[in-house]
């Protein structure tokens, strides 16, 4: 079992969290970046509406592309559980994302299964440091959530 690389405390994670929420509502495209620039791996805006509130409920998550698609992880910062935004898209996979340009764009959101999921894994696990020891530190499953293009 690979070790478990370090993880923030939860209250710190959190706290990211709001404050890179709060610097992406000062307009479209702000704390978003492209894959390759500030990590290795890009950050969007992603709108889901609240499975029970019926609410638009925005999060910033990092993602990879994918052809014409993007994937993300639904990990939950490393902690126990699945992600409110994950539990939002399973029940209703239509959401909206805005890329670090300024644009959106509508996807739909299924969860990656069998060798699909393997090959998107091993992309993340080629930028992320201990990304299966991470994993692995967690009872709950990260899912590789894959973003297609709605159809217009």
């Amino acid at each position: 079992m690979p070790s478990k690389p370090f993880v923030p405390p939860r209250w710190f994670v959190q706290t990211a969290w709001k404050v890179h929420r709060a610097i992406a509502r000062r307009g479209p495209g702000r704390g978003l970046w492209e894959p390759g620039q500030r990590n290795a791996w890009g950050a969007l805006a992603l709108t889901t509406l609240g499975r029970r509130s019926g609410q638009a409920r925005t999060v910033i998550v990092g993602y990879l592309t994918d052809g014409d698609r993007l994937h993300t992880l639904a990990m939950n910062g490393w902690g126990e559980g699945h992600p409110a935004w994950w539990f939002n898209l399973r029940a209703l996979p239509e959401a909206t994302i805005t890329l670090p340009d300024g644009s959106t764009r509508a996807v739909v959101a299924h969860r990656a299964a069998g060798g699909e999921r393997e090959r998107l894994w091993a992309q993340w696990g080629a930028l992320v440091p201990g990304l299966d020891g991470l994993a692995a530190g967690r009872s709950t499953p990260t899912d590789v959530v894959i973003l297609t293009p709605a159809a217009q």
